[in-house]
């Protein structure tokens, strides 16, 4: 989402620098000329919007974009702006420059806005809406909530980098994170490709530590971990645990990302032991029959990992910190 915002903010500030230039140098007082960038801009700021309020309508979670909705829209916008054209054709001086500044201004508040709300949600706040129940009832599904992208270090655009960590990822963390999918092939529980959405889920294995889960119950360095009140499970019946032929094997097919596509649900009851390799994560749902995670698709990089889970700010009734 602050990528977008960034690149809208940038061919508005791009559209008020060549605005302020063809001033410059009189070539807006031609009607030719006026016109056709009054329907320009119309076209840019109303494409800009659209683009932006489809992707935030969408849930902002790296679903597929709706484009019929955007190409719909963009008819509209097609419309406005053949109207500004022949609007601004019969303006005169002293029209257009009131056409002018009203543009202008419209273009400034665009762009600051825009590289203000990009900055804060690279570095500090991003919006997040819950897509599906793998979290109940912690989280359920339309609940929307701010996600603190400062806590684990703030991370240089565009880049892996951080700095300015203050505090390590701790088992309990309800992390948001970019679904670690090495490319669009890549297919996990079920047969849409997840690659691009943002997931969120709750930390259970550390870099290091030895994970396995019995019985659908996570076990971490030989311990089963003490039940909590926020998991929840379903009277199922269980898959017995009969061990790993090849843990080695096992191993790789899970870093791989791939073990579902051997194994299929019986990985909800009997998963492991695996060790989480050096800088990723093991994580799991709350609502751990129901949930596609760890178990199915493998470790999450530490790179992947946007923030920490921290508000929950819609609906009103539920308002509160997220633990």
């Amino acid at each position: 989402m602050e990528a977008r915002l960034f690149l809208a903010a940038c061919i508005m500030y791009t559209f008020t620098l060549s605005t302020r230039w063809l001033q410059k140098k009189n070539k807006l007082t031609l009607p030719s000329v006026f016109n056709k960038w009054h329907a320009i801009f119309l076209f840019l700021i109303l494409t800009c919007a659209l683009y932006v309020f489809l992707f935030v309508m969408n849930g902002g979670t790296g679903d597929p974009y709706p484009v019929k909705k955007f190409l719909l829209g963009e008819i509209v916008v097609l419309g406005i702006s053949a109207y500004g054209f022949f609007s601004a054709k019969k303006a005169d001086k002293e029209k257009q420059e009131k056409i002018i500044k009203s543009d202008l201004d419209w273009s400034n508040t665009v762009y600051f806005a825009g590289f203000v709300a990009s900055i804060v949600m690279f570095f500090f706040i991003q919006a997040f809406k819950i897509p599906s129940a793998s979290m109940r009832y912690t989280l359920v599904e339309g609940d929307h909530l701010f996600v603190n992208k400062a806590v684990y270090g703030f991370r240089v655009p565009f880049t892996n980098i951080r700095f300015g960590q203050f505090k390590d990822i701790q088992r309990g963390d309800i992390i948001i994170f970019e679904f670690p999918a090495k490319d669009r092939t890549q297919v996990n529980c079920g047969d849409q490709s997840q690659y691009g959405r943002d997931f969120v889920k709750r930390v259970i294995g550390l870099p290091g530590e030895t994970v396995e889960v019995k019985n659908g119950r996570p076990w971490v360095n030989g311990k089963e971990l003490p039940a909590q009140d926020y998991e929840v499970y379903e009277n199922l019946p269980r898959v017995s645990d009969d061990g790993n032929d090849d843990p080695e094997l096992y191993q790789e097919i899970w870093q791989e990302h791939l073990l579902d596509n051997y194994l299929g649900i019986e990985l909800r009851d009997k998963f492991g032991p695996v060790v989480v390799p050096e800088n990723t994560y093991f994580v799991m749902g709350d609502n751990r029959d129901n949930s596609c995670d760890s178990r199915f698709w493998g470790p999450v990089p530490r790179e992947n990992i946007k923030g920490k889970a921290w508000f929950i700010y819609w609906p009103l009734q539920k308002i509160s910190l997220i633990k």
